[in-house]
């Protein structure tokens, strides 16, 4: 896809968003399935079935996947399908590349074991290497937009309120 092509898919949604700004907001869902055996959670993602277990620093076995990991790899995505993106718009050329997100954990506060470690990321670093011959101040730009328009990134920047609840189901 081309800047134009892009712009002629975008348009209508965008001139409906200004005149709507109800049209724009859509609420997306995940769910999983508590597995009856095991320590997992079965999550569906549209495209495949994913078993979530625990990690091998908890005492998982590895052989399912970790939510840490399954984190990072919806940065990776949501990152590299906006740089794309944002790319095309621009018209940048960009012959290809790689993203990569890495992220640091404590597990002794994963394991209750010591009071004062957090429990989740202390860190997380996002990094593209692309190949381009653009000059440095389009490579920046393309960065800058990179990040402004990438919804998790901006979601792990400026979390949201998030709620959670519990409901008892009579068998």
């Amino acid at each position: 896809m081309d800047a134009t092509a892009l712009r002629e898919v975008q348009a209508p949604l965008k001139a409906k968003y200004r005149e709507s700004a109800d049209a724009a907001l859509v609420t997306l869902t995940a769910q999983g399935d508590l597995a009856a055996d095991g320590i997992a959670c079965k999550v569906a993602t549209g495209r495949a079935l994913i078993e979530a277990g625990l990690h091998p620093a908890t005492g998982g076995s590895g052989l399912e996947a970790c939510s840490g990991d399954m984190l990072l790899e919806a940065l990776v995505a949501c990152a590299g399908v906006t740089l794309k993106a944002v790319a095309t718009a621009l018209e940048f050329r960009l012959r290809g590349g790689h993203v990569r997100a890495e992220g640091d954990l404590d597990f002794r506060g994963t394991l209750g074991v010591e009071r004062t470690a957090p429990v989740g990321f202390g860190a997380i670093r996002l990094a593209f290497d692309l190949d381009t011959d653009e000059p440095p101040e389009r490579v920046d730009t393309l960065l800058k937009l990179t990040e402004r328009y990438c919804v998790v990134l901006q979601t792990l920047r400026q979390p949201p309120e998030v709620a959670a609840t519990i409901s008892r189901r009579s068998i």
